[in-house]
């Protein structure tokens, strides 16, 4: 992804900014991420059981969808020039629309919300993220991301 200035990035609020790789959820992430957190609902790590859920079989977790957002936020969105130090700020916002099915590909797509500036060398980004599932209409995630960067 290429550097811009963060005058350039504040003209494009409004608009998207960047659309990530996409990333393999397969079985062995998902059974890795029950393992870090403590999480091994069967509808995760049992595919024999999770066959007879509604989703027919293993799912990731909402959550390891949402740890995602980390890598396709670097690799999605463009770099601001000067940027001393970038840090997640939380969200305002996240919703889990659907279910990530073991063996699924998903990406993260960016429109910029807003830059606030928040004092001198300081500015909080606003980013509406959509994460996608390859092959499907309906979104994983739906997510206002808050990045707060200071500048040099």
């Amino acid at each position: 992804m290429s550097e811009i200035s963060l005058d350039a990035l504040k003209a494009l609020v409004g608009q998207e900014i960047g659309v990530s790789r996409w990333f393999d959820v397969g079985q062995d992430r998902i059974d890795k991420f029950a393992d870090v957190t403590e999480d091994h609902q069967f509808i995760h790590v049992d595919p024999e059981r999770a066959k007879a859920t509604p989703f027919g079989g293993t799912v990731a977790h909402g959550f390891l969808t949402l740890s995602l957002l980390a890598p396709m936020m670097f690799d999605g969105q463009p770099r601001v020039q000067g940027t001393q130090m970038a840090v997640n700020y939380g969200f305002d916002r996240v919703r889990m629309m659907s279910p990530v099915r073991a063996g699924s590909r998903v990406r993260g797509r960016f429109v910029l919300n807003e830059v606030v500036d928040r004092g001198p060398g300081e500015v909080l980004i606003k980013t509406q993220v959509t994460v996608e599932i390859d092959g499907t209409e309906k979104p994983a995630l739906v997510a206002e991301a808050l990045g707060l960067t200071r500048f040099s």
